[in-house]
């Protein structure tokens, strides 16, 4: 019986094969005590099983085919840090010596511990980490079966044989995971859980591998060696398709595959629209070897560099002003002279930086996480802090093009007192000997006020980046993590484009430059809209470069400009768009 299954969509394109499922390897934990005299054996046990994770996960990495994504050994990077992080199994060894239980139990109450203090945090991808903490402690888990001689032998993409092309589905994969089921192996993804942030998500995305997460059941409705299709455009999971929809599907596949071609050959052709108007198509990173694979997808600079990435998962410690330095100067010297946008570390709520292990990862005296001390404001609250971020910067800045991006500016007293420390700054790094050159200032527009007031802004900064995923939340008072009413998240809605479109004409007006950093500028489907507003500057995920340039290529901005007016006006956005920017949308074939 066909049937179908939605979920959400992360990796675009279809994929066509046989459902391999590959259960969860969490084994039952046996609830027990052990004696006093036990106790110290106890904690060794669980200290061989963490280590001996701990080896594994080391040499997959070093491992790695030189093909893989780099994403994969970032990942397996956060699951290293998560294992040698006291929040884990030095509190799960806590549980063994105050309560007596045994190593399995101690680990999975910690666990319950950590989960929920996750569960409560509001950005998407710190939240999205859980995951990561999970599948941590699954395999540690699995490590003491093992060495109890309880474990099943692990699964490996050997054990499939046959022709047919083969699909994933899970509750989650692992990174470690990932690197076991070869990139020839599976042409597509499903699992239970997940969002666009989950590590499935990047590693299918960086993969350019059709994925659809957050699906709930498919691992428990799909049977093993059913035919199932990924539409990763829809999010939809349809299992044991009719003859007709299989060869509808499997038309659709040839076609992307023979689009993919396409869009590939775009790499070096520069975004101009058919009425010569240049688009820079900027990528966003996280890590430094990201910026080698925005080099490869065409982008002509990076708008957005996540630098909260080198603060995470250190036990405590902040990186330095040499390793942050080493890790910008990386950045901007792959980038071959092409601008580089770093934001300085924007982590919310009540996390300190001198807190950022798991175990202090705790929002129980904060109301609105999303509404705390974040982003900026964390920053001035930590000068120290600040003004060694901002050394890092402008000394990386000798060796390329630097832009500075400030994130959730919502005051001009903000402003005042971050052009107040860089000069602070500038006169240390004179002091010391260290060259810089000048670094354009920019601010985030993310928080409806900043929108409103944005000619004020406009006097003080050089540029703004207008984060279009907080400013949809905070605009709509949606949290998007609350199930009961993310589906009032919309990006169409008639306010949110307005504040965008505001937003765009009055940085253009005042001759300073703005771009788009959230996922709108991402989507090919915003594309042509973002150019009627005036939009000359997208940054986004590298893999999402090429399908955005195409509809650039195709675009004639004068005449989508003219249909901004009577869209702007209408009852239903989203529909309109459709009709208005059709209509002006140019049918000239494009050769290349």
């Amino acid at each position: 019986m066909s049937f179908q299954v939605f979920g959400i969509a992360v990796s675009r394109g279809v994929a066509i094969g046989r459902a391999v499922l590959v259960a969860s390897s969490r084994v039952d934990v046996a609830h027990y005590f052990v004696s006093p005299d036990e106790i110290q054996s106890e904690i060794a046990r669980l200290l061989r099983a963490r280590d001996a994770v701990v080896h594994e996960l080391a040499t997959l990495k070093d491992e790695l085919p030189g093909d893989a994504p780099h994403e994969l050994a970032a990942l397996l990077d956060v699951h290293l840090m998560l294992l040698h992080d006291e929040a884990l199994t030095g509190s799960a060894s806590q549980w063994i010596v105050d309560r007596h239980y045994n190593a399995e139990w101690a680990l999975s109450a910690q666990l319950e511990v950590l989960a929920r203090q996750f569960d409560e945090m509001e950005d998407d991808y710190l939240r999205e980490r859980k995951a990561d903490l999970e599948q941590v402690v699954e395999r540690v888990l699995g490590a003491l079966a093992q060495e109890a001689g309880k474990a099943p032998p692990p699964v490996r993409p050997r054990d499939f044989g046959g022709e047919d092309p083969l699909l994933l589905v899970a509750a989650d994969i692992a990174p470690a995971d990932m690197i076991q089921f070869k990139r020839s192996v599976f042409r597509g993804f499903i699992t239970d859980i997940g969002g666009k942030t989950s590590h499935t998500a990047i590693v299918a995305r960086s993969m350019d591998i059709p994925a659809v997460v957050g699906t709930r059941e498919a691992s428990r409705l799909i049977m093993q060696d059913d035919w199932v299709i990924i539409d990763g455009d829809a999010g939809t999971v349809i299992v044991n398709p009719s003859p007709i929809v299989l060869e509808e599907y499997r038309f659709r596949q040839r076609q992307s595959e023979l689009e993919r071609a396409r869009l590939a050959r775009l790499r070096h052709t520069p975004a101009v629209t058919l009425d010569g108007v240049q688009v820079d198509l900027h990528a966003n990173i996280e890590m430094p070897v990201d910026a080698e694979s925005a080099v490869a997808a065409g982008a002509t600079g990076v708008g957005l560099f996540r630098s909260e990435f080198l603060f995470m998962n250190r036990d405590g410690e902040l990186p330095s002003e040499e390793e942050q330095f080493i890790a910008y100067k990386a950045a901007v010297e792959s980038m071959k002279g092409m601008p580089v946008t770093i934001r300085t570390v924007d982590v919310g709520a009540d996390k300190p930086l001198d807190r950022l292990t798991v175990n202090e990862l705790r929002h129980e005296h904060v109301l609105n996480p999303a509404m705390g001390l974040r982003a900026i404001r964390w920053s001035l609250a930590e000068p120290s802090m600040f003004r060694q971020q901002l050394r890092a910067i402008y000394r990386a800045s000798a060796y390329g093009k630097v832009r500075l991006l400030i994130p959730m500016v919502a005051h001009l007293s903000e402003v005042r007192q971050i052009l107040e420390t860089i000069r602070k700054v500038q006169q240390q790094l004179t002091d010391a000997g260290h060259a810089f050159t000048r670094v354009e200032l920019g601010v985030m527009i993310e928080i409806p006020a900043a929108a409103v007031m944005l000619p004020l802004l406009l006097r003080h900064v050089d540029f703004v980046s207008i984060g279009t995923n907080d400013l949809i939340q905070y605009t709509l008072a949606i949290d998007r993590a609350d199930e009961a009413v993310a589906h009032l998240y919309d990006p169409w809605h008639p306010a949110v484009l307005q504040l965008i479109s505001q937003s765009i004409a009055q940085a253009n007006a005042a001759g300073k430059g703005v771009s788009v950093c959230g996922e709108m500028a991402g989507d090919p489907d915003f594309t042509e809209l973002l150019l009627a507003m005036g939009l000359r500057s997208f940054s986004m995920h590298p893999s999402q470069i090429p399908a955005v340039k195409q509809r650039v290529l195709r675009a004639d901005a004068q005449r989508l400009a003219s249909a901004l007016p009577r869209l702007l006006e209408s009852e239903d956005p989203r529909a309109t768009a459709e009709k208005e920017l059709s209509a002006a949308r140019s049918g000239a074939a494009i050769v290349h």
